[in-house]
Parts: C-alpha cells; sequence; structure tokens
C-alpha cells in the first residue's frame, strides 16, 4: 500500500490526490494545502505563492531540485 503522505505528496502518480490534508481532504492550491501542515499558530499563514516559483526564487533551485532527487532515487523505487 502506498504509505507516502504529507508536503511531499501521495507519491503514487495519481495527481487528483497529492495535496490530500491530514484531515484526508484534497486541496486545489498550493498554499491552502501548505497551510494545513502548520506545525503551531506561530507560523505564518501562507498567501498564493508567485505563478513561476522558479524565477522568483532562482538562488533556491538547485537545492530544490537535490530534495527532488531524493524522492526520484532508489528509496522510493
Amino acid at each position: 500500500a502506498w504509505q507516502v503522505r504529507g508536503l511531499c505528496g501521495t507519491y503514487n502518480w495519481n495527481q487528483r490526490d497529492e495535496f490530500t490534508t491530514p484531515a484526508g481532504d484534497v486541496e486545489t492550491g498550493v498554499a491552502a494545502f501548505a497551510n494545513k501542515y502548520r506545525a503551531s499558530g506561530d507560523c505564518p499563514v501562507l498567501g498564493p505563492f508567485p505563478l513561476e516559483p522558479c524565477g522568483a526564487f532562482a538562488e533556491r533551485r538547485e537545492l530544490a531540485e537535490a530534495a527532488c532527487a531524493v524522492l526520484h532515487g532508489p528509496a522510493f523505487q
């Protein structure tokens, strides 16, 4: 059975359930989804993200690609 869920998604190749929240509902937007995983009230509520996050946060692209590579690596095959 599929055991991955949370901010990394379900990783089952079904894009319709990637934004499944801890309550089991599915959000349609990134910010609403991420807000469901806020650890405490001290964390700021996220607003809408830029349409092109790689352009807006170019300095973090290498870090993001490295993090995604883990999901595509042998541990998740």
